[in-house]
């Protein structure tokens, strides 16, 4: 799944010079958090979100900081938080550059994009323009319309369940090892030996449930010393 295929394609929009109370209008007459700030070529220049309005001097929500902090504030920082309570235009008060991606950047990149920068969302880009945005909430809706359909593979005896846990154990490094055995029965899968650690015997509970045709899965694995080799 790439970025064009889930972004929202009716982007509300902003120019530098919309007033931040219009802004702020905009914000709450179309229910969303945030608007990108765009010239009239379509380049993103960008963007306002919620977090960007609340420290407003008409709230009187100002950051206020005592004598002794100033003495040793960034001043940059300073005159950053004034523009910022005081600017009247969206120009004044949105943060930039922003982060952007192009629509043919697959799913994991955006989530990757969005966890990384610890952003809400990512403005979609077609040569430079704007032509869509991505939200968090649009990749959980994608998980959630993928888990929602059963996974189609014909081959569910354990055999083959089997063949295909150990296949994908070899194909994560973090899951090799030759104290893990593995049993089917019935469609459940049982985990028998060492694991390195808790962090790789839930993975590989995790990884066992993944196979088609698992029913359920059986930890009897131990965390020990044993597991502990190359």
């Amino acid at each position: 799944m790439l970025a064009k295929d889930l972004m929202t394609r009716d982007v509300v929009t902003v120019s530098p010079e919309t007033p931040v109370a219009a802004v702020a209008q905009r914000l709450v007459d179309r229910r969303i958090s945030a608007v990108p700030v765009v010239d009239g070529t379509g380049t993103v220049l960008g963007i306002v979100s919620e977090g960007d309005l609340l420290r407003r001097r008409e709230l009187g929500t100002e950051r206020r900081t005592s004598w002794w902090l100033e003495v040793f504030a960034d001043p940059d920082s300073r005159a950053r938080d004034y523009t910022k309570a005081h600017g009247l235009t969206a120009a004044d008060v949105m943060t930039s550059p922003v982060v952007c991606a192009e629509e043919t950047a697959p799913l994991a990149t955006i989530a990757e994009m969005l966890q990384a920068h610890g952003i809400k969302r990512v403005p979609v880009l077609r040569q430079g323009k704007l032509v869509g945005i991505i939200s968090r909430a649009d990749v959980v809706r994608a998980f959630a319309a993928r888990a929602g359909g059963a996974p189609s593979d014909g081959e569910t005896d354990d055999r083959a369940i089997e063949r295909k846990l150990r296949e994908r154990m070899a194909a994560e490094s973090w899951a090799r090892s030759g104290f893990v055995n593995v049993v089917v029965r019935d469609g459940t899968v049982e985990l028998w030996g060492f694991a390195r650690s808790e962090e790789q015997r839930q993975g590989l509970r995790v990884l066992a449930r993944e196979v088609p045709g698992v029913r359920k899965v059986e930890d009897h694995l131990t965390v020990g010393h044993l597991a502990n080799v190359p």
